[in-house]
């Protein structure tokens, strides 16, 4: 497929979907990380509303920031703050939202224009896929 900037985001979103409720813990945010090859996680409500994102970034970040203790207990000190930490108190609640019908070249303004690395796809105010810059790139540019 040749560039495709006026195609709608459907067409390149991803669907297979894994969404997180604010209310998970850290450790089972990083568990769903390390068992699936993906770096951005909606969090979403009950009926599917988009409430913040999280990334890989972000579980690092977190990790190395509860690095505050330097003796032989380390590990263990920050594996049960790890667990305490909900994904609401480390999710982006600042998120570019757009539906589907948009164009691919609507995302791509929004990447460039601003910080984000994912932008949740919406029908109906409901969480329905995810696009990514690499996903621009790998389903819209011939190489």
């Amino acid at each position: 497929m040749a560039f495709c900037a006026s195609n709608p985001v459907s067409d390149i979103m991803t669907t297979d979907l894994i969404t997180l409720s604010p209310n998970q813990t850290m450790e089972e945010v990083d568990r769903i990380f390390n068992e699936n090859n993906i770096n951005h996680l909606p969090v979403v409500n009950e009926d599917m509303g988009i409430l913040g994102m999280i990334s890989k970034s972000d579980v690092h970040r977190v990790s190395y920031g509860l690095s505050v203790f330097h003796n032989r207990y380390k590990k263990e000190y920050n594996k049960s703050l790890f667990k305490s930490l909900l994904v609401s108190d480390v999710m982006t609640d600042r998120v570019a939202a757009i539906s589907s019908d948009k164009t691919i070249g609507v995302a791509i303004g929004i990447f460039k224009e601003n910080l984000f690395r994912a932008i949740p796809i919406t029908e109906n105010d409901r969480v329905v896929g995810i696009v990514t810059p690499i996903d621009i790139i790998s389903k819209c540019v011939e190489g």
